[in-house]
C-alpha cells in the first residue's frame, strides 16, 4: 500500500521491520514520491522470473512508483546501461541484481554522486555503497549443502559441485564455504568443482564427462536449481541414474533455490533436497527498503521481526533473509514460497 506519513508514523512502520532500526528524523530530503528504476537480472531461470512476477505484484499494488522495468539478461553491460537509463529518466532510487558484482562499482559510485540509493538484491556488490542488500546468507547455503550430502553419504563417497559464477559473489560464497565444510568435516567426500557460469548445459556437459571417468559419483550439489535442475534430471534420466532414495545407486541431490520443479522433484524422489531461496520475501523487501530510502529512513544492525538479521558490510547493511533446508520432512510446509505461489496459480 502506498501511503504518506508523518514523521512519527514513518517512525512507528520503521520499528516494525527491525527492533534496532533507527528513524532519521533530520533526514528530510527523502521523497516518497520518487520514482523507482527496477532492473531485473535474468529471464533464464524459473527462481528470477518468479522474482520478478512478485516484483510486478508489489509495483501494481503501489509499494513504489516504478519506471518501466528493465531486464539486464546477466550482462554487466546492459546492466550499466539501463541504470544510465533510469537517472536519465529521473530515478530516485534504484533496485538491481547484479550478476557480476566486481564490475558495478563505477556506477555505484555515479549513482551515489547523484545521491540515488541503491537496493542490491540477492548479490552484494565487491565495491561501493549501498542503501542496503537484501539477499540471504549464502555461504549457509553451502553449509547446509554440505552438511545434507556428507550425513546422508556417511562422509565417504564422491561428490560433483555445480558451482556458480564465481565472479559473482553467491557462486563464491557457496563454494568456498562448500568446501571449507568438506574438508573439514567430511574428509573421505571426494569434490569434482564444476565451474558452470549458473549455465544449465555447461552443468550437463561436465557432468557428462565426470560420470564416465567416475561412475561410482554417489552425490550432486547443484547452486542454482533453476538452471541446472532441469538438464541434470534430464542426463541421468538418460543414463539410467535416476534411482529412488534408499535403493543401490541412488545419486543424493541437494539444489537451491526452492522452486516449485525442486520441491515436485523432491516429492517425486528424483532429488533429495534444497535450500529455499526467497523469491517472495527478495521481492517484497527490495521493494520495501527502495520506499525506505526515498521516505529518508536509515536502518542499524541487529534482528528483524521477519526472522531476519541486518548486518552490516563494507560499503552499507545487508538483509540477511532466512533459507530453510526443505526435504522429504517438510516438503508440504505452506510457510514455503513455492507452495504458496502454488495456491495462487
Amino acid at each position: 500500500m502506498r501511503v504518506r506519513t508523518t514523521s512519527t508514523a514513518a517512525c512507528a512502520v520503521l520499528l516494525a521491520v527491525t527492533a534496532l532500526a533507527g528513524c532519521n528524523r533530520d533526514a528530510g530530503s527523502g521523497s516518497a514520491d520518487g520514482k523507482v528504476g527496477i532492473d531485473l537480472p535474468r529471464s533464464d531461470s524459473d527462481f528470477w522470473n518468479s522474482y520478478q512476477q512478485y516484483v510486478e505484484k508489489g509495483v501494481k499494488a503501489g509499494e513504489v512508483d516504478a519506471l518501466s522495468l528493465t531486464n539486464s539478461q546477466n550482462d554487466i553491460g546492459k546492466l550499466v546501461a539501463n541504470v544510465q537509463t533510469f537517472t536519465d529518466q529521473g530515478a530516485k532510487a534504484v533496485v538491481m541484481a547484479p550478476q557480476d558484482t566486481g564490475a558495478i562499482a563505477e556506477s555505484l559510485q555515479t549513482l551515489e554522486e547523484k545521491k540515488i540509493p541503491v537496493v542490491s538484491v540477492d548479490t552484494r556488490p565487491d565495491k561501493g555503497n549501498v542503501y542496503m542488500v537484501v539477499r540471504a546468507d549464502n555461504r549457509a547455503y553451502g553449509e547446509k549443502a554440505c552438511q545434507y550430502l556428507g550425513e546422508q553419504l556417511k562422509g565417504k563417497g564422491k561428490v560433483v559441485e555445480f558451482q556458480g559464477d564465481l565472479s559473482s559473489i553467491n557462486g563464491r560464497d557457496r563454494s568456498e564455504a562448500f568446501k571449507s565444510c568438506m574438508d573439514t568435516k567430511f574428509p573421505g567426500i571426494k569434490v569434482f568443482e564444476l565451474a558452470t557460469d549458473w549455465k544449465g548445459d555447461v552443468a550437463s556437459a561436465k557432468l557428462q564427462s565426470t560420470l564416465a571417468a567416475h561412475p561410482d559419483i554417489n552425490g550432486i550439489y547443484m547452486q542454482a536449481g533453476g538452471v541446472f535442475l532441469q538438464p541434470t534430471l534430464a542426463l541421468l534420466e538418460q543414463k539410467k541414474l535416476l534411482k529412488p532414495p534408499g535403493t543401490t545407486g541412488h545419486i543424493t541431490i541437494i539444489s537451491n533455490d526452492g522452486i516449485p520443479e525442486e520441491l515436485d522433484a523432491i516429492k517425486a524422489g528424483k532429488i533429495d533436497a534444497t535450500v529455499s531461496q526467497p523469491a517472495d520475501l527478495y521481492a517484497k523487501y527490495a521493494l520495501f527498503y527502495a520506499k525506505a530510502a526515498l521516505d529518508g529512513k536509515t536502518f542499524k544492525e541487529g534482528p528483524t521481526d521477519h526472522g531476519s538479521t541486518i548486518i552490516k558490510i563494507p560499503g552499507g547493511l545487508e538483509d540477511q533473509l532466512p533459507a530453510p533446508l526443505v526435504t522429504q520432512d517438510n516438503v508440504d510446509d505452506p510457510k514455503l514460497w513455492a507452495n504458496q505461489l502454488e495456491k495462487k496459480s
